[in-house]
């Protein structure tokens, strides 16, 4: 019953990253992408700030070194995934961000000792090539986009993605998962304002809040519940399977393009949507 309800937990992290990243991504373009991030993390420390006080010192005591790799590798990876986005193509760049299910994983294997069946490895291997099928625009790849600077860019954040992953998942087990998130969003908020100073982007914030209210709103609800939820279904269930289930979230980004923008995908990109439908649901019922 606990693994089932981490399960859920993971569906609903899926979800919310999946419609937030849809408005995050109408939010850059109009804001830039410090000011979203300051935005969202802003707003996740304020709400949480009443029920992670109590608990807010055991960040910088007993899980002092959790916090802090959790936190410069979250931090690292969100820089490098707007750097990739800004060198390479993102048809190219963003089937390399599932490789942080690898790299979560691994961790989870030899540190915390988490093995999964072999059926288990089967379908996440299985997921991770359907969300690649999924994300790429076209199989024509030219070979002078696979070593251009944002691919290795990519790699190397989905790796640091990966690590976030897993130390907001232990954190979430030696502490909570609310004291963590509050913690991750005052590092991160910090992080961008100091961005935004640097950019000069301080001066139209509340302009740009003000035009862009209903994306802000819809964004940092979806993508704070998100977070949330990820770091419960840590506690629950195997970090694995959690992160497999919740990387599926690509998959309602791309059924939103289809319905909402009229995107239309290309048929190795349905196949990639069925068998990832089919994997992460399989996934979910055996591990439940």
């Amino acid at each position: 019953m606990i693994i089932e309800t981490g399960v859920i937990f993971a569906f609903i992290a899926m979800i919310g990253w999946g419609f937030g990243d849809f408005f995050i991504q109408k939010s850059t373009r109009k804001i830039g992408v410090w000011t979203t991030v300051f935005i969202i993390t802003l707003i996740g420390f304020i709400v949480l700030t009443p029920f992670a006080l109590k608990n807010a010192a055991s960040l910088f005591t007993f899980g002092r070194n959790i916090f802090l790799i959790g936190a410069v590798a979250y931090f690292i990876a969100a820089f490098l995934d707007l750097e990739a986005l800004r060198e390479g193509k993102l048809d190219i760049v963003e089937p390399i961000w599932s490789l942080e299910i690898v790299s979560a994983s691994a961790l989870a294997y030899f540190l915390l000792g988490e093995a999964i069946s072999s059926f288990q490895m089967l379908l996440i291997i299985l997921l991770i090539c359907s969300l690649v099928l999924v994300s790429l625009k076209t199989l024509k790849i030219d070979k002078k986009h696979l070593v251009e600077k944002g691919v290795s860019i990519a790699i190397v954040a989905a790796l640091f993605m990966g690590v976030a992953n897993f130390f907001i998942g232990v954190g979430s087990r030696n502490i909570d998962p609310i004291t963590i998130k509050w913690g991750m969003d005052l590092f991160l908020a910090m992080g961008s304002f100091m961005f935004m100073i640097k950019n000069k982007e301080l001066k139209s914030l509340h302009r740009k809040i003000k035009e862009n209210k209903k994306a802000v709103i819809l964004m940092s609800l979806f993508d704070n519940v998100a977070w949330l939820a990820f770091g419960f279904s840590m506690v629950l269930a195997p970090i694995a399977i959690v992160v497999s289930i919740s990387e599926s979230y690509i998959i309602i980004a791309v059924l939103l393009g289809m319905f909402v923008n009229k995107e239309r995908l290309k048929k190795h990109q349905i196949i990639g949507l069925i068998l990832a439908l089919v994997s992460a649901i399989v996934l979910a019922y055996i591990s439940g």
